[in-house]
């Protein structure tokens, strides 16, 4: 059994990952900034991340065979954690996200990916973007001025401050370190915190037209529970470097509409968005949906979206009714 820190672990599938790791046998402790108490037979550490004398003050002698950590968003933490941490674990699980590789927060001139994108087509430790460069060139804030600017300066800088946090960690490592590259996590009802499912099932439940692109590309998925237990697996493992967690099939937005529509008895009403325009979530006009072979290989087993996505539709429209 392991010591194990999560840093987060307060919402969503990280509750489920820290009672799953709790029920294993496992010493948990989490450390966030309180904003809800841990389960029980969980231990607990309050600290602000970004604070380090903070973080070393509440940490004290402790050290952990794992360090899972959920809410690493930019270079800045990943920094404070790679000192703290460093000497006190045995292993560092970084929970990172599918949108490292979507070509619209690439700088320009990029290399386009091989579809499905395989770890390998990203190298974090290359040279960053120039604060406030938009993949385009383009300064941030002129982005501003286009129509769908603010989405899209959202999504660079989510992007890219994962990115510049897997390099702090990858460029000089002073523990064994994993990222784990996670598709868009759908299920949970209300627990689903992004509101991105509950946007179709609302429109089309009633009877509103849903924005999407003319060709949308498949994108990658997998459910709250199996993120949980991909964590988990992956906490009781050797291996280190990047690794993606998608559940097989990428299903595009019109996939995605009519099993919604199914789910709920209606007709999807869509309405194609032009070139260039801001669509709604799950519709991309490129392609980034991720190869899951690298996990399947050291053994993990994914379920298919296929098998869940008509549940976890059903569960958001009893959320929303």
């Amino acid at each position: 059994m392991k010591r194990i820190l999560v840093i987060g672990g307060s919402r969503y599938f990280g509750k489920s990952l820290v009672t799953r790791l709790r029920d294993a046998g496992n010493t948990v402790t989490v450390l966030n900034r309180g904003s809800s108490a841990p389960p029980p037979g969980v231990g607990r550490l309050l600290a602000d991340r970004d604070d380090e004398a903070g973080l070393r003050a509440a940490l004290g002698g402790r050290d952990f065979d794992v360090v899972v950590d959920q809410v690493c968003y930019t270079p800045l933490q990943a920094a404070v954690a790679r000192r703290v941490f460093a000497g006190r674990t045995g292993r560092y699980v970084m929970t990172s996200t599918m949108e490292v590789y979507d070509p619209a927060t690439l700088p320009a001139g990029s290399a386009p990916h091989t579809v499905p994108v395989a770890e390998e087509s990203l190298d974090p430790t290359g040279p960053p973007l120039p604060p406030g460069e938009s993949p385009g060139g383009a300064s941030l804030a002129a982005a501003h001025g286009q129509a769908h600017g603010q989405a899209h300066d959202h999504a660079y800088a989510y992007a890219e401050g994962k990115r510049r946090a897997e390099a702090v960690f990858l460029r000089e490592p002073l523990f064994p370190y994993v990222s784990v590259r996670t598709a868009h996590v759908l299920g949970g009802g209300r627990a689903e915190f992004t509101g991105r499912l509950a946007h179709y099932v609302e429109r089309i439940g009633a009877g509103s037209p849903v924005d999407v692109h003319e060709a949308p590309y498949g994108t990658s998925f997998i459910h709250h529970l199996e993120m949980a237990d991909f964590l988990r697996w992956t906490v009781g493992q050797a291996f280190t470097g990047a690794v993606n967690a998608a559940a097989h099939g990428a299903p595009d937005v019109l996939d995605l509409c009519a099993t919604v529509a199914q789910q709920l008895g209606r007709r999807a009403r869509l309405r194609v968005v032009e070139a260039g325009a801001e669509a709604s979530p799950f519709s991309f006009d490129r392609a980034y949906a991720m190869d899951n072979g690298r996990a399947a290989a050291l053994g993990f087993t994914f379920g298919g979206v296929a098998d869940w996505l008509p549940g976890a539709v059903a569960e958001t429209a009893r959320a929303t009714a």
